[in-house]
């Protein structure tokens, strides 16, 4: 958590709370094809591991705060899994927790898609991407 994520009510405000989802999606399974330093492998190589024009989108957020996560100069703790596994589409799960307390501060989950960038359309995942995808189905996998 950075001092500059807190609100005027001295807790991280919720628009950094989706930064703290998006890092935490970002070290688990990888940056987006291109962007990430060479030789540098996530736990799961699942962005950065799709054919040349596919972009990995957020289709939708959920989140729910359960209490206010205080400011503190350690970072949160973010627990992440995958939930339904469609055709073309997956679930991201989080739980961010105080990094002192442990307490569950926010409940979210990421709708994401494989998208075409050339045509727009949505890409059923490939048996490769599911294959990837399967260990992680049960919560919870923490990322600090």
């Amino acid at each position: 958590m950075r001092w500059g994520d807190m609100d005027a009510y001295g807790h991280i405000n919720n628009v950094q709370i989706v930064r703290i989802l998006e890092e935490a999606r970002i070290a688990a399974f990888g940056p987006p094809r291109g962007a990430g330093l060479p030789g540098t492998e996530p736990p799961v190589s699942l962005f950065n591991a799709v054919p040349e024009g596919t972009l990995a989108l957020v289709v939708e957020h959920k989140i729910r705060y359960v209490r206010t996560l205080e400011y503190r100069n350690v970072p949160a703790v973010v627990q992440l899994w995958i939930g339904t596994v469609k055709g073309a589409s997956f679930d991201i799960h989080y739980t961010v927790l105080d990094p002192v307390t442990r307490e569950d501060c926010v409940r979210a989950t990421s709708h994401l898609a494989f998208v075409d960038e050339a045509t727009g359309r949505v890409l059923r995942l490939t048996p490769e991407q599911k294959d990837r995808l399967a260990p992680y189905t049960r919560r919870p996998h923490p990322v600090p």
